[in-house]
Formats: structure tokens, C-alpha cells, sequence
């Protein structure tokens, strides 16, 4: 079928579409859009075409296997939009959320293996319970790393190299708190947490 043959076809189809509403329309009192009005046609194919690829798109948060961390199957919740655009250039993201519920500690290591080098947290996106402390450990690779939130809810400072846990933040309201290494953010060291 040519694209032509698809437009046509979409175009007889959102027209019946308009006829059918115009006829309930007529029920209520309201005036349902008529055949000729191209621009609220468009309006329709957009929507529902925006609706259907974000529902096919949105990958299913399952566990990331060992990118360190606990570990865990996450639940049948898709990864929220905010996160999986968010990351769409970080190397080591893999389309999951690592599920960390019910830990009153979940550790993320800062300067893992990723975005060519050791320029990545790790793992990159995770889900925790509301309460839960969030541990940045710096494992001394790949220069210095810090840890802001790009809403400023939280910021580790300046950039430190040396391993060990150098930074905390524990999370209270849920929503998606997403991050970065301020000098490695153009390679991709972003991260995200979800917060439950």
C-alpha cells in the first residue's frame, strides 16, 4: 500500500469518524466537527497517534541484572516517560528501572563503567520506597564526579575523585528525581530515581 493509499484510507476512516459523531452530537446539543474542518481532523490523528506510540513505546521496568545495587524484580509498572527520555543517551541504561523498594539503603555507584569510560552511575535508574537514603559511592574512576538533581532537590558539591560513600540524600515525597555529574553530563552520566 502506498502512502497515499494510507493517507486516503486514514482520511475516509476520520471522516465516518466525524459523521458518527455528528450524529450523537446532534443527541446532546453539541455540534460535532464537520468533514471539511482539516484542522481539528489533524488535531484527531495526532492525539490518537501520539497516545498509541507512547503506549507501544514505553518499555516495562523490570530488573537490570548486575549493574550493582540489590537487585530485584521491579513491578509491572512501565518506566515513567520522565526517566526513559531522560536517559535515552546514557550507555549504560538498558530501558529498565532496578526495583530497590522496601530498603531503608540503596547504594549507586559514581564513576562505573559507561558512556565510553567510567562516566556513568550505576545502575542508572532505580526505584525506591518513599523514606528510603540513597548512597552516592565514588569508586575513584574517571575523575572527579559530583551528584545534582536537575530540580536542585539535592547536590553533592564539588567534584570529588577518591573512593568511598561521599554523599546522601534521603527521599520523602514520591516523583522522579533525575541527576547528573555536572562535567560528564554531555557524555551521558545522568541517573534517575524513582521514588514510590
Amino acid at each position: 500500500m502506498s502512502d497515499s493509499d494510507a493517507i486516503s484510507r486514514r482520511r475516509l476512516l476520520g471522516i465516518g469518524a466525524t459523521a458518527t459523531l455528528g450524529v450523537f452530537a446532534g443527541c446532546s446539543g453539541a455540534s460535532a466537527p464537520t468533514a471539511n474542518d482539516d484542522e481539528s481532523e489533524t488535531e484527531a490523528q495526532t492525539d490518537t497517534e501520539s497516545a498509541t506510540a507512547t503506549e507501544t513505546a514505553t518499555p516495562t521496568a523490570t530488573d537490570s541484572g548486575g549493574d550493582g545495587g540489590s537487585g530485584g524484580a521491579s513491578g509491572g509498572d512501565g518506566v515513567p516517560a520522565a526517566v526513559s527520555e531522560y536517559l535515552a543517551d546514557v550507555g549504560n541504561f538498558d530501558g529498565t528501572v532496578q526495583d530497590m523498594t522496601g530498603q531503608d539503603t540503596v547504594t549507586v555507584a559514581v564513576g562505573a563503567e559507561g558512556n565510553n569510560g567510567y562516566f556513568a552511575y550505576a545502575p542508572p535508574a532505580i526505584a525506591v520506597s518513599s523514606g528510603t537514603t540513597v548512597q552516592w559511592e565514588w569508586t575513584g574512576q574517571g575523575a572527579g564526579h559530583n551528584v545534582i538533581a536537575e530540580d536542585g532537590a539535592f547536590d553533592s558539591g564539588s567534584m570529588v575523585t577518591e573512593a568511598g560513600v561521599h554523599f546522601e540524600h534521603t527521599f520523602e515525597e514520591s516523583g522522579v528525581y533525575n541527576y547528573f555529574c555536572q562535567p560528564h553530563k554531555a557524555l551521558g552520566m545522568k541517573a534517575s530515581v524513582v521514588v514510590r
